[in-house]
């Protein structure tokens, strides 16, 4: 009880926008321009949370900042009170109520460009009135925000059973990882293989997301290695640009590129990635009913799958 009274009393503002920017960033580097900080700043906030907690809530190497299962589970907390804050503040400023409502979904960045762009276009023809937010995060900010209540859709993958409680997960698809180049690539005018591909410039997740795992096991088995000067980005707007306009190599779950392979926009090369694919699907809050439209958007969700 002492210690927990010691906790509230000295823990800051700083301390959470810090962590959570980490969280969001996956190094300290990308956290520190965030947030318009030095890094030796950010790294005695982040040092004197973690004397606060009692406990390492990074696994800080040469890859990055890794989240440990403790700053798993306490991110869900750092995320909802950061957002009641945001919400009170806005509370204040609100000149008047809108009537209208408000379906807040977070997704992959991958999963919104493939997905939600004709859903939320059917969508709209039946709740013209309804406006929906939507928010691209990786998984662990995903899950986080629903908790916290900060969403009330998530469209991701399915996590460890300790980050799970409180969470229903319905599968949609299983998506594989595809490597794609504009049809005019000159690799497309030789024989195609991963050592070859490994001769241009890349673009690809960042270390710890589950398609840069995928990448890196693809990589291994064939005893290939990523070129250096690659680009790596949860950005999915900005790698299909840069695909499209450059001799770039993009390492994509395929649910991203999926309209964009049908018109021949862009060009899947023939590698195979390994495994079934990774499951992506639905994720919402098991003790939280769901709007009126926030259920006709998951209908809608649903029904833009393939059968």
């Amino acid at each position: 009880m002492e210690k927990n009274g010691l906790f509230s009393q000295r823990i800051r503002l700083r301390h959470l926008h810090t962590f959570v920017a980490v969280a969001q960033q996956g190094t300290l580097g990308r956290a520190a321009e965030t947030l318009n900080l030095s890094q030796p700043a950010l790294s005695k906030t982040l040092n004197e949370l973690e004397q606060l907690t009692g406990a390492r809530l990074f696994d800080r190497g040469r890859l990055g900042a890794q989240l440990t299962i403790v700053g798993e589970q306490f991110l869900t907390h750092a995320v909802k009170v950061l957002d009641a804050l945001n919400t009170a503040g806005q509370s204040l400023h609100r000149k008047e109520e809108h009537t209208s409502e408000v379906v807040r979904v977070g997704a992959l960045p991958t999963a919104a460009l493939g997905i939600l762009p004709p859903v939320i276009g059917q969508f709209h023809k039946q709740q013209r009135h309804t406006t929906i937010q939507v928010a691209t995060m990786n998984n662990t900010m995903l899950l986080a925000g629903l908790k916290s209540g900060e969403l009330d859709i998530g469209i991701g993958r399915m996590s460890d059973p300790e980050l799970m409680g409180g969470l229903n997960y319905e599968l949609l698809f299983l998506e594989s990882l595809k490597l794609v180049v504009r049809p005019d690539h000159p690799l497309l005018q030789d024989t195609v293989t991963l050592s070859r591909v490994m001769e241009w410039p890349v673009v690809v997740c960042p270390k710890g997301t589950v398609p840069r795992q995928t990448a890196e096991t693809l990589l291994q088995m064939q005893g290939c290695t990523l070129p250096s000067g690659c680009i790596e980005t949860l950005s999915a707007s900005l790698s299909r640009q840069l695909t499209l306009d450059y001799d770039y190599v993009w390492f994509v779950p395929s649910g991203a590129v999926k309209d964009d392979l049908r018109q021949a926009t862009l060009i899947a090369l023939p590698i195979t990635s390994p495994g079934p694919g990774e499951p992506i699907g639905i994720l919402t809050r098991v003790d939280t009913p769901l709007s009126t439209g926030a259920q006709t958007l998951l209908s809608a969700i649903r029904k833009s799958m393939p059968v």
